[in-house]
């Protein structure tokens, strides 16, 4: 039985750490296009009324998120407070895009699931 426990542990930490990689490695690349203010990124923003004096604090958040998910490997409360970061971010995403109206918020609900995938790998690691 605790040859089975363990390796379920295992198998849930490789599953975290490719999960969260992926995830850090969106969001790295997302938080990079916002400080560039990237077209496709200023526009979804303005579509939900985000200022575009929030770009540089959004763009820390998810640069912060990627960071605390990638160091999560090592430190698991830390992975963890990334992981709980990372969701409601999108959750507060996908609330962004429905308060008016906009229905194309299928990029924010799907990294919302792998952000709430992430959070219960890590947990269950």
């Amino acid at each position: 039985m605790i040859w089975y426990t363990q390796s379920l542990e295992r198998f849930m930490f490789i599953a975290y750490a490719i999960v969260g990689g992926l995830l850090a490695l969106a969001l790295a690349a997302s938080a990079a296009f916002s400080l560039q203010r990237n077209e496709q990124i200023v526009a979804s923003m303005r579509k939900v009324q985000v200022p575009d004096s929030w770009l540089p604090r959004l763009a820390a958040l998810k640069a912060a998120g990627a960071i605390g998910l990638i160091a999560g490997l090592w430190i698991t409360p830390l992975g963890v407070a990334a992981a709980v970061g990372v969701t409601l971010y999108f959750i507060g995403a996908v609330i962004s895009h429905l308060r008016v109206r906009d229905y194309e918020l299928a990029p924010a609900a799907v990294l919302t699931l792998v952000a709430a995938a992430a959070l219960t790998l890590r947990v269950l690691a």
